[in-house]
């Protein structure tokens, strides 16, 4: 398709601009008295035939003004639009929020209350990808003959379990914590699984009958642990329906089935972290998501250097995008100086209990110095699922303590 004039560019800049506003069709006439345009009506009317004959605009009623499409929002996204710098008021009122933040409090909805509120619309926050989360703590509680509990403890507190067919006594469990130990320090469960892959095709551990088992059962562990979906957090649903496009009853229904379908956002915002930055999703381009009138404005926020999750909103594909889509990136900003502030607390206070020598650690001998049964049972952990693990581990006891990196 031929690329637009000049003066193409310009009126069609000013008809999106206008309709962002007023959520009505645009006339030539309208363009004319508020585009500050130096064209008489009759151009500008050539013009926006001219561009409704291209695609990117629509004439509801042949006596009505022009509707932008999505082909339109699309060039005004990625080559006209001016992006706004951030307000002073809006920088503070997201720092200001970002700093009030506690341990224990469910950051992934405040983020998202924060971003409604800032865009007037609702907020998806993707929590952080399973595979980028750091592993503090990899325990094996015996549950049952047989039948051993992997307790995974994240440093940012998280908790996952997974249930084990294992032979294991309490001689082998020692061991096998001692050699893991030392393998999982400050390694996310990605990097984890990895290199327990490396591991086990390697000669030295596969003629090593302990190590081998014990990097089976560290492997498996992992394994599931990094490949749970994230989940994803929506806030401000109700914003949407003061919005004019879905105010009636099939509206309402539309924006229902959208934040319903869960999987299918995942998906696009997955997309948003997989172009690292900021990412438009225009109505149709989305599929059928709100009978391709909603759009997805994501950016990503990084976590130890890494993209680990994606904030954003969901709103009409008739949003003020010069203005939403800075604030979701100064949001994605404070949440990534708030995950790098966080992670660096906690290494100050690991290094700090080393240092003390009061480090917390399991012991596999007894019930009483196993995780805290409130920490295994609390709303985060997610439901333990059976794991058959070939060959059947039966850690034969070994001289000494193994401390492999």
């Amino acid at each position: 398709m031929a690329e637009l004039s000049q003066r193409a560019r310009q009126i069609l800049y000013h008809a999106v601009v206008e309709y962002v506003s007023t959520g009505e069709p645009v006339g030539s006439r309208t363009l004319s008295k508020k585009a500050g345009l130096d064209l008489s009506p009759a151009s500008i009317r050539n013009t926006l035939s001219d561009l409704e004959e291209l695609g990117y605009l629509v004439q509801p009623h042949t006596s009505a003004g022009r509707v932008p499409t999505d082909r339109a929002f699309r060039l005004f996204i990625d080559a006209l639009m001016e992006v706004q710098q951030v307000s002073a008021e809006d920088h503070a009122r997201i720092r200001s929020r970002f700093e009030k933040f506690e341990p224990g409090q469910n950051v992934m909805r405040l983020t998202g209350q924060i971003l409604s509120d800032l865009t007037g619309t609702a907020a998806v926050v993707m929590t952080p990808r399973a595979e980028t989360l750091t592993l503090k703590h990899l325990r094996f509680i015996p549950t049952a003959p047989g039948e051993v509990l992997a307790v995974l403890v994240m440093s940012n507190g998280g908790v996952q379990n997974r249930f084990f067919r294992a032979q294991l006594t309490d001689i082998d469990l020692t061991k096998i914590h001692n050699l893991l130990d030392d393998v999982i320090e400050g390694r996310s469960l990605g990097d984890l699984r990895e290199l327990f892959a490396r591991r086990l095709a390697t000669e030295r551990v596969q003629h090593d009958e302990f190590r081998r088992k014990a990097f089976e059962l560290g492997e498996a562990a992992v394994h599931g642990a990094a490949d749970s979906p994230s989940d994803l957090v929506i806030e401000g649903q109700s914003k949407l329906f003061g919005k004019p496009e879905f105010s009636d009853i099939d509206g309402m229904k539309q924006v229902v089935s959208a934040l319903d379908a869960r999987e299918h956002l995942v998906r696009l915002l997955d997309e948003t972290m997989a172009a690292k930055g900021v990412s438009v999703v225009v109505g149709s381009e989305a599929g059928e998501l709100g009978g391709g009138q909603l759009s997805i404005v994501g950016a990503t926020y990084i976590d130890n250097g890494r993209p680990a999750g994606t904030i954003g909103i969901i709103g009409p594909t008739r949003m003020d995008y010069p203005k939403l889509v800075p604030l979701v990136t100064a949001t994605a900003q404070a949440m990534s100086a708030f995950m790098e502030r966080e992670r660096m607390f906690r290494g100050e206070h690991r290094d700090r209990d080393e240092r003390a020598g009061t480090s917390a650690t399991f012991s596999t001998t007894s019930h009483a110095s196993s995780p805290p049964p409130s920490r295994v049972a609390e709303a985060r952990v997610v439901k333990a699922t059976k794991v058959e693990v070939p060959p059947e581990v039966r850690a034969e006891p070994a001289d000494g303590a193994d401390t492999d990196d």
